[in-house]
């Protein structure tokens, strides 16, 4: 029997047994439901352990992308309830991007164009533009798999009956490309950032320790990365963002 587990405006989320199935708006375009499906498929093809995609199809009218369901909690939800262990569940969230990081796909979106495409379509002044795009030209381009909103909804866990997190998956893949994975990073600070100042702090200090990459090289990529988030147009985002991009430098 279906039970809903997320309903949204322009997409639900239900499951039955084994499979989940999101279920999307009738106004829902098209390309962009193919286009999260052949994502999650090119995220499947580097070998990553993620709910595999099973079915595409039309019921009623309306595009319904059917996957494994990744049995568990998300990582928001077990910090919440187990907030004394943060810095353990903070440990296995890094551990699982370094391990994502290292694997790539030649056929995803190259993170750098995603990015140059956003920052063009910014209703801003085109010197604001030319100084954001000239800081992302300089930037070292990698081709590290990138999920793109790396976040505690977005990531399933299992545990033991002490609490502790036993298996680890990320579902959503549909803003996935290859990139550079401090591009990916400098994404989940500032989500973080919004709600958690603490946790994005130890997210972004555990990461930098375990990868060794310097905060400074990880904040080059803020500006930039808050001006791509900006196309979002999400009002309680827009002071934060804009205050990472220092658009008075710009001036």
């Amino acid at each position: 029997m279906k039970k809903c587990i997320n309903k949204g405006a322009l997409k639900s989320v239900y499951v039955d047994g084994d499979k989940v199935s999101k279920v999307f708006a009738l106004s829902y375009n098209k390309s962009d439901v193919l286009y999260e499906a052949l994502n999650t498929a090119r995220v499947e093809d580097t070998g990553l352990d993620i709910p595999k995609l099973l079915s595409i199809s039309v019921e009623s009218g309306q595009w319904v992308i059917t996957s494994e369901y990744a049995k568990g909690q998300t990582l928001d939800e077990l910090i919440k309830e187990h907030p004394e262990n943060i810095d353990s569940y903070v440990e296995a969230m890094v551990d699982y991007q370094i391990s994502f990081n290292k694997r790539s796909n030649p056929l995803l979106l190259p993170l750098k164009d995603k990015i140059k495409r956003q920052i063009n379509s910014l209703d801003v002044n085109s010197n604001i533009k030319y100084e954001l795009e000239t800081r992302l030209e300089g930037l070292p381009t990698h081709n590290k798999l990138c999920h793109g909103d790396y976040i505690p909804e977005n990531i399933i866990v299992q545990t033991d009956k002490n609490n502790k997190i036993t298996g680890i998956t990320a579902v959503d893949w549909v803003h996935a490309t290859q990139g550079n994975a401090s591009a990916d990073v400098a994404n989940t600070y500032l989500t973080l950032k919004l709600t958690n100042d603490s946790l994005a702090d130890k997210y972004i200090k555990l990461f930098c320790e375990k990868t060794g990459t310097d905060m400074k090289y990880v904040n080059k990529w803020m500006p930039i990365v808050a001006a791509a988030r900006l196309t979002r147009k999400k009002a309680d985002e827009k002071a934060l963002l804009e205050s990472m991009i220092d658009i008075c430098d710009f001036q």
